[in-house]
């Protein structure tokens, strides 16, 4: 079996996405029963690593954060909230974009426009919890029944803390601080073999989805997957290298290095899922720092959704409007860009997030709640690329929050030839 090792990952990969769709379409929905199992045996394995990671990667990250020379003043907690204002802030510049270009797709192409007679699925209306409950919902009041029940962002919350008061405590501490380093360093192992897997995960998510629906019931409807698709390319192939060339960053060496968390991504159609595989190729592939990798990325991937939460619901909540024969107004548009980019902040770690989004959305513009089941039977094909779309966010924002702290580590492929000066952390 040596010879399996040679063959590149990618070419795995593709060769396992289109035997899936074959066995898909050969047989049917009779496959599901052997697709099904595959597909759900390598999303439970992603999502096994992703509480004690996620713990484990943050602790360790934040006592690093206050290591620095010049920064002990501010220590861990305070280097991490000023690194964490820097990230957010770039969350916010790019959500804006990629909402205003889901508009401008819109409403120049006016999907859903002269279109009827669409199935109505039966999609129960997601239950959207208000803002303060959210944010109060962060603090746990059981840390365990929070690793129990996977509420990443309370985990995350924890996980500050801890490592705060390790940066604060320094020597006190050093012993209980090196092991969680080395348990962080443990599941980056874990991580590395599940990877191994994805191949035979694609195999299993994609011949299922096509078994599920076919291709010919996507037919009505693949104007508007195609411009979902459109956006998020934009944003992929446009966007984020102008920002990266702008950062004086290699474009190349970036998509090079994340390849295969957004291969992950599209087909897990999970930020959190895919977060392991995020969190290796920033510290391996990228070299960005792992202080600032393990603490930004996490975050990210509850709050930072190009794809589910900009891109998707402009370009759906016109899609509603023109299926329902409602005219939006400039006061419409305003609201649905609000709602986009700010919405996804305050449903961070609600499950279902894109649906929940497009429900916040359509709810703040008044837009009718039924539009909900007109989406249903495609969203898989939809996830695929806005959640890749989401990890290369995430990424990206990273990425530009490191260059601009120092935080890219020598030989990173960002960087170019090795005569390319990098600023030390002291900045």
């Amino acid at each position: 079996m040596a010879w399996l090792g040679k063959i590149p990952f990618w070419l795995k990969t593709l060769v396992a996405f289109a035997a899936g769709i074959a066995v898909a379409l050969y047989w049917g929905k009779a496959a599901l029963p052997v697709l099904d199992p595959i597909g759900d045996t390598y999303i439970h394995a992603i999502k096994m690593l992703v509480a004690p990671l996620v713990f484990f990667t943050i602790a360790a990250s934040v006592a690093r954060l206050g290591q620095y020379e010049g920064d002990r003043e501010s220590g861990a907690g305070g280097r991490a909230l000023r690194l964490g204002v820097y990230t957010i802030g770039w969350f916010m510049i790019t959500s804006a974009i990629a909402v205003s270009i889901g508009l401008a797709i819109g409403t120049y192409f006016q999907p859903g426009r002269g279109l009827s007679g669409l199935p109505l699925d039966v999609e129960p209306a997601k239950v959207i919890p208000p803002p303060i409950d959210v944010i109060t919902g962060i603090i746990p009041s059981n840390i365990f029944k929070s690793f129990v029940n996977g509420d990443v962002l309370s985990i995350v919350f924890f996980a500050i803390l801890v490592g705060a008061a390790l940066g604060a405590l320094g020597q006190k501490t050093k012993e209980l601080g090196v092991l969680v380093e080395q348990a962080s360093q443990v599941m980056f192992r874990l991580t590395r073999w599940i990877i191994q897997l994805t191949p035979i995960g694609v195999f299993g998510l994609i011949g299922s989805v096509v078994a599920s629906y076919g291709l010919g019931a996507l037919k009505p409807l693949i104007p508007y997957i195609g411009l979902i698709y459109l956006g998020c390319f934009i944003e992929l192939l446009v966007v984020y290298p102008v920002l990266l060339k702008l950062h004086g960053l290699r474009v190349f060496g970036f998509y090079k290095g994340i390849f295969t968390a957004q291969q992950t991504a599209f087909f897990t159609c999970s930020s959190i899922g895919t977060l392991p595989v995020t969190l290796q190729v920033a510290s391996d592939n990228l070299k960005l720092q792992k202080s600032f990798a393990g603490f930004a990325l996490p975050l990210g991937a509850n709050m930072k959704m190009d794809g589910c939460g900009a891109i998707y619901p402009a370009i759906s909540a016109i899609f509603i409007a023109n299926y329902f024969h409602i005219v939006l107004t400039p006061q419409h548009y305003v609201i649905i860009a609000l709602a986009s980019i700010l919405g996804s902040l305050a449903t961070a770690g609600v499950p279902g997030v894109a649906t929940v989004m497009l429900t916040v959305t359509l709810s703040a513009a008044g837009l009718p709640l039924e539009g909900l089941a007109l989406l249903a039977a495609i969203d898989r094909i939809l996830d695929m690329m806005r959640t890749a779309t989401n990890v290369t966010s995430q990424l990206v924002c990273a990425t530009l929050v490191s260059r601009e702290n120092g935080l890219i580590e020598t030989g990173s492929p960002l960087l170019g030839k090795p005569a390319a000066k990098v600023v030390s952390a002291e900045g």
